[in-house]
Formats: C-alpha cells, structure tokens, sequence
C-alpha cells in the first residue's frame, strides 16, 4: 500500500464489470443465489456501498458508524429496494452509489487507511481493507447475474479463494482437503491451504474452484464435500 492508500484498480474494473453485467441482464430473472433474483443482487450491492461508505465515514472523522443497524435491517433494505425500484432505477442507484463510495475513499489519506473499523460479520479490520470488500462484492455477483469466473483477472481469482480458506481458519474450521489448482505456473498459488500435506485433493481450474467454494459453481471432483454460500 502506498501513501495515498490500497490500490483501487480491481475494485475500479470490477465495478466496471458489474455495471455491465447490469446492463445486460434481465434482472426479474433469478440469479445465481437461490432465493435471489437479479434485483436482489443489484440492491445489495447498492446497500453495500453505502454500508462501506459509513465505514469510510469512521475512518475519515472517528465517528463510528456500524455498516448496518442489524442484520435484520440490512435484509429489510434489500428487499424493499428490490420491490419498489424498477431496473433502471436500480441501475442507476447502483451506479451512483459506486461512485459515491469511490469519492469517499479518495478522501482518505495517511493514518486514515489504518484506522480500525468493524465489518457486519463483527470483524475489526484497517479502513484499507474496505476496497478489498468492495472489490470482491462488485466481482462475485457480476459472476451472480450472468458473468464467469474466467472473466476475472488470475491474481483476483487466487485471492478469491484465499479468501475463502481464510474465513474457514477464522471459524475454526481444521482443512479437511487441499485446493490444487491445474492451470497455476511457478510464482502462483499450487495448492490451498500451501502447509496441509497427506490430505485429499480437489483438483481443477483456479476458476473452477473459485466457483465452486463461493457457492457459485459444480465441485470439480464428484467426491468432494459439499460447500455453503460464502458472500
């Protein structure tokens, strides 16, 4: 990270990639979550800029702002954008609600990134890692309606999964299989998690298991075990 903060430009292109996505999909049609239909998902992302942008707020002022009242409150927003919003208006939301949450964070500088600020999940975490947050957000559900985890540079999508590797070692969660990428040359990832040894392996695509441990995708291997939604 340099003096003026993280580098934006996955979250810039991913948010591009969304956008797209917006464009192109018929949004009354139901997503790639079940129970969610294509104006659930661009009402959460909507929700979710402005949930970081109080975030960006704490960090900017030391006014602590909670993403969300409750998660009770974040699912009751949602649904009520995605009701009463047509799809030109959800794009448009989504649209301005990105570009406010980009302004806020060039407003950050210095000791601001490292300010300490509270996810929804209860996690504290420097203000910095709110555009990884973003960046992820924007990517995975542009995958949600309609898009593919090929689309997605390399590097995002090792990151992605090493993401979620890291949220089951948060949980407590012992490995109980290592991811083996196929397609990944030296200076890659060649496995996750890299210190299991003697365990049994998932072997496929980067993107392929991508897919597959967010919840968006077919296990590569019939054989391995079964994975929940993770964003």
């Amino acid at each position: 990270m340099s003096d003026k903060g993280p580098d934006l430009g996955w979250m810039d292109a991913g948010t591009a990639y969304f956008e797209a996505q917006v464009r192109g999909a018929d949004l009354g049609r139901p997503s790639r979550l079940p129970g969610w239909s294509g104006r659930h998902v661009v009402a959460h992302v909507a929700a979710n800029a402005r949930a970081l942008g109080r975030l960006v707020h704490w960090a900017r002022t030391g006014e602590e702002r909670p993403m969300y009242a409750s998660a009770e409150a974040r699912d009751a927003e949602i649904e009520d954008l995605a009701a009463r919003l047509d799809a030109a208006a959800l794009e448009r939301l989504t649209r301005e609600t990105s570009e406010e949450l980009r302004k806020a964070l060039g407003e950050l500088s210095g000791d601001q990134w490292d300010t300490q600020v509270r996810t929804a999940q209860g996690r504290l975490v420097p203000a910095s890692e709110v555009v990884w947050l973003r960046t992820r957000e924007v990517w995975v559900h542009g995958v949600d309606l309609g898009g593919r985890f090929e689309d997605l540079p390399g590097e995002l999508v090792d990151a992605l999964v090493t993401d979620v590797t890291a949220l089951w070692a948060r949980r407590g969660e012992e490995p109980v299989m290592v991811l083996r990428p196929t397609d990944r040359l030296a200076g890659r990832p060649t496995a996750w998690p890299a210190d299991a040894d003697g365990l049994p392996e998932v072997r496929g695509t980067a993107a392929e298991l991508a897919a597959w441990v967010t919840g968006r995708g077919p296990a590569p291997d019939p054989a391995a075990p079964a994975i929940g939604r993770w964003l």
